[in-house]
């Protein structure tokens, strides 16, 4: 008979369920090692039908290595799973392993695609030139608290300017300047370091023809079209192109029970960074006023904005700019100006 596995995840251990006939036969933990599991799952469950994992930090290594040694492996949603292995009375890994099982015995679960190794690459460079400017802005805007405690007030400017700003403040005063320059050192290193990554994703959009039509769109730049390309990955992934935006989470909750019937905020699931750049994407669009953002969708979101204000109408356009990138995708069409609204 099919026999259907669990396992419970951590950076540590892993905990492993087995079960057949709706009876668990074998359970047991052994280290997060994917070649190990692989090992045991053959030795004590050689008619695997379903190995079933929860999404986490691990989970992206381990789908990838567990089918290469053809181990019949999913992720699911944790989420959806979380909210069945909670009325477990005692909440321990061996237990959740075994929910796991249960889970996939029943075919009560929801399949997450997991990415490859290549957008995962591409993500992590995202994410990591997003940490260094995030943190670049935190010491400048440091600095200038710092500054103020001594009325030395930093004019507006960026970059060299801020530099030769600072520099020129701490002129004749060693003490404070013992102090600050240590800051602006690292500040100048870690701008160095953001703009060595800003290279490196400038390079990977201008090989990479998706990303050249995506950038087509009015506000579009190459961080927002590297990072949707590495998540949508493949168009066929989304059975319509409306769809995107509720995976991106930029669709209202609906709330129905009884003679109860509202909407309310945005759901806010799926990819957070991705969802942020689009909607400084909108923003870019509805607030830059050039011959390159005019088109209807502006026009459009204006509209919006006068009804429901601007962030709901950024929010809005956003929502608008997944379904469109998702479809120039598909069609590989460049952005249509007139039509842009209507997508």
């Amino acid at each position: 008979m099919d026999q259907y596995i669990g396992l419970d995840v951590s950076l540590k251990d892993t905990a492993v369920s087995i079960r057949e006939d709706r009876k668990r036969i074998w359970r047991s933990k052994c280290p997060s090692d994917p070649k190990v599991l692989s090992q045991i799952i053959r030795k004590h469950a050689p008619r695997a039908k379903l190995v079933v994992f929860e999404t986490g930090p691990l989970s992206t290594w381990f789908y990838h290595a567990l089918t290469a040694e053809g181990i019949p492996a999913i992720c699911i949603e944790a989420r959806h799973a979380q909210k069945v292995l909670n009325e477990t009375l005692n909440k321990t890994d061996t237990n959740d392993a075994d929910g796991l099982a249960q889970l996939a015995e029943a075919g009560f679960y929801k399949v997450v695609r997991v990415k490859t190794f290549d957008n995962m690459l591409t993500r992590t460079l995202v994410a990591a030139r997003s940490l260094l400017v995030s943190i670049s802005k935190q010491l400048s805007n440091q600095i200038r608290g710092l500054l103020k405690t001594f009325g030395l007030i930093v004019p507006k400017g960026e970059g060299r300017v801020f530099d030769a700003n600072v520099r020129e403040l701490l002129n004749g005063n060693s003490g404070l300047a013992v102090v600050i320059l240590p800051l602006l050192e690292a500040w100048r290193e870690i701008r160095k370091r953001a703009a060595n990554l800003d290279h490196q994703l400038l390079a990977a959009s201008r090989q990479s023809r998706a990303t050249k039509l995506l950038m087509t769109i009015p506000g579009v730049g190459a961080v927002t079209a590297v990072s949707y390309i590495a998540a949508i990955e493949d168009p066929e992934n989304f059975p319509t192109s409306r769809s995107v935006g509720a995976w991106l989470g930029l669709t209202t909750r609906r709330y129905q029970s009884g003679n109860i019937d509202y909407d309310g905020h945005i759901s806010r699931r799926g990819d957070g960074r991705l969802r942020g750049l689009l909607y400084e994407a909108a923003t870019v669009l509805l607030t830059r006023t050039t011959a390159k953002t005019e088109c209807s969708l502006k026009t459009w979101g204006l509209k919006l904005r006068e009804r429901l204000g601007f962030k709901r109408a950024a929010v809005a356009v956003a929502r608008k700019l997944a379904v469109i990138m998702h479809s120039m995708l598909k069609t590989g069409e460049a952005f249509n100006p007139l039509a842009g609204a209507t997508a």
